[in-house]
């Protein structure tokens, strides 16, 4: 089928054509929704950070240099869309006052579908998601950015306007609460054996 082929489908894109931005968005909601988690715990508000990051990467999908060779082209598009999604998330945080998220995350949505899993890895994905989600909010999104984006400290204190300092120590301090509570869970789980 024509819209299998990655090169065909960003050719569509490029062209602003609407049956191929969809193939895109069907092709990465998984992916987008999974990252916008990280963030947003409401289900309704990580849906509102993807489909506004799918609006930024279509309306400036013109702006990425691609190469003729395929797999590049579909790795730079995820790169830079991992971005937006995430850069995405923090403007809604910051709208909020970086109010800290509450609310699950239903069980149907840890079904979406992403080529990049399976089941051990999205076990070990709901736990650590779970984890984050309990982080205080400053925390919870240097944790995210550092660890999960790979972000550098620079780049996490120029997207949150705070010190390269801050953002270790808040990391530092993330790590030391994960840790904790990786443990707790994981004398909870010896215990019920």
């Amino acid at each position: 089928m024509l819209l299998d082929n990655f090169s065909t489908i960003l050719q569509g894109c490029l062209l602003k054509d609407p049956k191929y931005q969809k193939a895109i968005y069907d092709r990465y909601k998984g992916f987008a929704l999974k990252i916008a988690f990280r963030y947003i715990y409401r289900y309704d508000g990580a849906v509102d950070i993807v489909n506004d990051a799918f609006v930024k990467l279509f309306k400036n999908l013109s702006s990425i240099v691609f190469t003729i060779h395929e797999v590049d082209n579909e790795k730079i598009l995820l790169g830079w869309f991992k971005k937006i999604i995430a850069n995405t998330a923090i403007d809604a945080l910051r709208k909020s006052g970086m109010i800290s998220e509450i609310g699950g995350i239903p069980d149907g949505d840890w079904d979406i579908k992403d080529t990049n899993e399976n089941a051990e890895e999205l076990l070990h994905f709901k736990d650590l998601i779970t984890l984050i989600k309990h982080l205080p909010p400053m925390y919870r999104i240097v944790f995210n950015l550092y660890v999960l984006e790979g972000y550098t400290h620079a780049d996490i204190s120029d997207t949150l306007n705070i010190s390269v300092g801050a953002s270790k120590s808040n990391l530092s301090r993330a790590r030391d609460l994960l840790k904790l509570s990786i443990k707790k869970l994981e004398e909870v789980q010896v215990c019920s054996i």
